[in-house]
């Protein structure tokens, strides 16, 4: 894939980058190498390898996913300066406008 004056400055202004002359220069050629590698990778043979799940064997042993409570909410409750029956009460962050 050829890395062109246009692509590069495609690219700049996606990422909202000024870049100069020289550094629109210096991009392309970075750009050029990454893809002429990737182009090499597509080159390997894969067939018979198995895609790689894991990056060592140990795996983390993982715990069943169940509900349980900690503490009742009356002892949540017996720190918070304010709350009602259900919830903890704080004090007004955005006023009516939806601004800070």
């Amino acid at each position: 894939m050829d890395v062109t004056k246009e692509s590069v400055d495609q690219l700049a202004r996606l990422a909202r980058l000024n870049l100069s002359e020289e550094e629109k220069e210096e991009l392309a050629g970075d750009l050029k190498r990454i893809l002429d590698f990737v182009e090499q990778l597509k080159e390997v043979d894969t067939d018979g390898v198995k895609p790689l799940i894991f990056l060592n064997d140990n795996t983390e042993s993982t715990r069943s996913d169940e509900s349980i409570s900690t503490i009742t909410r009356e002892e949540a409750f017996t720190n918070a300066p304010d709350h009602n029956e259900e919830f903890f009460r704080v004090p007004r962050v955005i006023n009516e406008k939806g601004q800070q």
